[in-house]
């Protein structure tokens, strides 16, 4: 460390300021060279409490020490200052004479004090010196120092944020985080219980005081650590006036070329000033007196049993009697104070008969508080309670509302006024507007959940009254569908509001905010429509399918069609289409304003009007209708569907509706082509004349009718067993093909057949043909055995017929 360094004495012992030894000290350091870029350090504390020693070894000064050897007594006297070495930027060191010196007595205290508060006047940072074994104490700690220099600090003073380091001398075991919050506590006791001039009132002390705390070890008993602290406390030194330093939020400084006449000015101002003076010993013993007396009664008044009993059951509940009660103690603790300070002076005793009473207001003031808030508490719950009984016996909410908190807040009233401390100005009145606010707020509360309630239900009355209706007018779109929605929308919006109207004439509200409830009700109606509307146009594809399906497979008395080949297809087809295109203009906006629009006749004129300039299959052209995003005279909001998507979607609804109309052209020409199986009129008569003679021929030979009857037999069941009309569905190579792989085994399983038939043995008349029989063989004619065998043939081949009929044909005679 260098200990380059030089020091003068700035203040003789008897209050004498050597002008000459600061100027050229001043000189000698160069101070006027640094401007505001320098600090002061001053230390005070008890005489022989090792201030010097500290200083030297913390900044490399040469202040005289004591020698213990000699015996303890003073050794600075005055004020000594010294310049810093090796510390950035320039710092300036005060050794302050010790306190509590037996060489200047006990009543001769007053440089003490001018000391002290000089030191607080000029430094950035003030170190107290003190031994550890004396915090706790009243005169050792300088208590009484600090509280007399504080208070005629302010009044002589503009606030300069001084930073005051207690440094705690022959630390012991106590942990310094133990040490210190008693230290701070301290101070600030002090701070508050100073008078201060009205513009400092409501000052804290860190408006003019920065606090630190520090520890050191024995320096006689361990000085090696003692010094490695010192080191380390150093060099929080260090740039002390940067931000963030000891001293860097200092204020007011004065430039270094003015020091040495600025400190002389505060020296002057400091001696000139009386209130520096000691106290009278009368005022000081009176002081001290009443205070412990104060003391004595308000550690009564906490062991009290009364109010232990008090304190104890307000924690749970209001308790009766309360401010009475409380009077009565305040009262008795009180008395008892006067009778006993009635001696000391008038002054002191009426100053700490107030200090007493403060605090004897303070201990109470809770406990007030929460008797207001019991009180506060059950009034608001039995307001709730008489509140919503009041709306469940079907009284209105206004007037339910304003005679509940009327009868309220006058019963709150009435029990805070019994809670009144006789000895306490306090007002209930926040109290009683905290009430107040509960209350409209559990009103208010209960308002919007009523509300809310109402607007639920008349928009779920007006959901239920639309969305079913409008979707089935919309499923059945025609010319009046518009009209009867905008019908349906405002016979039930008029309904819904007067309901809502009347219901919400019992709550106390203004006009415009009931008519914005109103608007909103209709708006939600409206709503509805409108979302229903886009949900239908959303799948406005599929309603073309089905409708298209329906009109197109069910004729006028909706029966399904059949495909006679009488129907005229291409008229159905038109029709369905036409009406699917209807249910397409429906849906392609919304029109719930009644205006005019042409979107029908546009989609009619581009889409099924082939004689337009239209296209309508190949794309979209210039003179297209549809090669648009808008319609006309219809706004974009309302449009569901643009021009472009309608050309779209017919587009994808005629190729998805094509293939019905193809299967019902075929199911058309099929039918006809079943039904069609005489030859033409003209091959008819040509049959008639070509054929005369061999029709004369099987007249003259009845034989050739039963050969010609056997082989349509024959025929009959091969064209049912081999099914040709169906094969030649199909077309005539297909079923010829088909013929041509089916005939041979047909033919083989038919003659099987017959085969397996004539082996069976002939099944026996039946019992009631048997007279016929019988009258038939009496009459001895020669043809009875033919008719039998005839008959008899008969039988097999239509069993034959029946037997060989197959699956598709005994379906289509079933």
């Amino acid at each position: 460390m260098d200990k380059v360094c030089c020091s003068t004495h700035l203040i003789e012992g008897d209050g004498t300021f050597n002008v000459n030894g600061i100027e050229s000290f001043m000189k000698e350091v160069k101070l006027a060279e640094c401007g505001l870029s320098y600090a002061v350090v001053s230390i005070m504390g008890p005489q022989s409490s090792g201030k010097s020693t500290l200083l030297n070894h913390l900044f490399g000064t040469n202040f005289r020490e004591m020698d213990a050897f000699k015996g303890r007594s003073q050794t600075t006297k005055g004020i000594w200052t010294a310049h810093c070495a090796g510390i950035e930027p320039c710092t300036l060191v005060m050794d302050l004479e010790g306190t509590d010196g037996r060489e200047r007595g006990e009543d001769d205290t007053a440089f003490e004090k001018q000391s002290a508060l000089f030191a607080l006047a000029v430094s950035d940072i003030v170190l107290i010196n003190m031994w550890c074994h004396d915090i706790g104490r009243e005169q050792a700690a300088n208590k009484p120092l600090l509280k007399t220099v504080f208070q005629v600090m302010m009044r002589l003073f503009s606030p300069r944020k001084t930073t005051l380091m207690f440094v705690i001398r022959d630390k012991t075991r106590t942990p310094l985080e133990n040490l210190e919050p008693v230290l701070r506590e301290d101070i600030q006791k002090i701070w508050d219980s100073v008078p201060k001039p009205q513009a400092h009132q409501e000052t804290p002390l860190s408006e003019f005081f920065n606090v630190e705390v520090v520890a050191l070890s024995s320096y006689e008993e361990k000085e090696e650590q003692f010094k490695e602290q010192v080191a380390s406390l150093r060099q929080r030194f260090f740039h002390s006036i940067a931000p963030g330093g000891l001293a860097g939020d200092r204020r007011g400084v004065v430039p270094a070329s003015g020091f040495s006449f600025s400190a002389q000015q505060i020296w002057k101002v400091i001696k000139d000033n009386r209130d520096l003076d000691l106290p009278a010993h009368k005022v000081m013993v009176a002081t001290v007196r009443c205070e412990e007396i104060a003391n004595e009664k308000l550690a009564a008044f906490v062991a009290n049993e009364e109010w232990c009993e008090f304190d104890a059951a307000i924690q749970t509940g209001p308790v009766s009697g309360f401010g009475k009660k409380l009077t009565s103690i305040l009262h008795t603790c009180l008395s008892e104070y006067d009778t006993e300070a009635t001696y000391f002076d008038d002054g002191v005793r009426t100053t700490k008969r107030k200090q007493l009473e403060e605090k004897l207001l303070q201990l109470v003031q809770p406990a007030y508080q929460s008797m207001l808030g019991h009180i506060r508490s059950g009034t608001l719950d039995k307001f709730k309670e008489a509140f919503d009984k009041a709306l469940n016996g079907g009284e209105g909410f206004s007037v339910a509302a304003h005679s509940c908190t009327k009868i309220f807040m006058t019963q709150f009233d009435e029990q805070s006024a019994d809670v009144v401390i006789q000895q306490a100005n306090w007002d209930s009145s926040k109290v009683r507007e905290k009430l107040r606010r509960d209350i409209d707020a559990h009103v208010a509360a209960v308002c919007a959940a009523k509300l809310s309630e109402l607007t639920n239900l008349y928009e779920k009355k007006l959901n239920d009254a639309l969305s079913g209706p409008v979707e089935a007018l919309l499923d059945g779109a025609g010319d009046d569908t518009w009209p009867a929605i905008r019908k349906l929308l405002r016979r039930e919006t008029e309904s819904a509001v007067s309901g809502f109207s009347v219901a919400l004439s019992s709550f106390d509200m203004d006009e415009q905010t009931m008519d914005k409830m109103l608007a909103s009700l209709e708006a939600y109606a409206r709503g509805v429509v409108e979302s229903k509307t886009k949900e239908e146009a959303a799948r406005v594809l599929i309603r073309m399918k089905d409708r298209f399906a329906t009109l197109f497979s069910q004729d006028s008395d909706s029966m399904p069609r059949v495909w006679t080949g009488k129907e005229d297809i291409r008229a159905i087809t038109k029709m369905a289409r036409s009406s699917s295109l209807k249910l397409l203009s429906v849906l392609a906006a919304i029109r719930l304003d009644d205006e005019a629009d042409n979107i029908e006749k546009t989609l009619a004129v581009a889409l099924v009007d082939n004689r337009s300039g239209a296209v309508t299959n190949k794309g979209i052209t210039l003179d297209d209708p549809l090669a648009s995003s808008t319609w006309e005279e219809v706004s974009p909001s309302k449009t569901l569907i643009t021009p472009v998507q309608c050309k779209s979607l017919w587009r994808q609804f005629k190729s998805e509706t094509e293939y019905t109309v193809t299967q019902a052209i075929a199911a058309q020409e099929a039918s006809k082509r079943n039904n069609n199986w005489l030859p033409p009129p003209w091959a008819i008569l040509a049959l008639v004349v070509l054929g005369f003679n061999e029709f004369m021929t099987l007249l003259r030979n009845p034989l050739y009718l039963g050969v010609i009857f056997v082989a349509f037999l024959l025929v009959k069941a091969l064209w049912v067993q081999l099914d040709i009309s169906g094969e030649f569905r199909n077309g005539a190579l297909p079923g010829l093909l088909s013929l041509s792989t089916k005939f041979l085994p047909t033919v083989m399983n038919l003659l099987r057949k017959l085969a397996e038939e004539g082996q069976k043995p002939p099944a026996p008349e039946p019992q009631r043909n048997r007279p016929v029989a019988a009258n038939s063989f009496q009459s001895g004619s020669n043809n009875n055995g033919d008719v039998s065998s005839t008959a008899s043939s008969e039988v097999t081949w239509s069993e034959i017929g029946t037997e060989y009929t197959s699956p598709s044909r005994q379906e289509k005679v079933k």
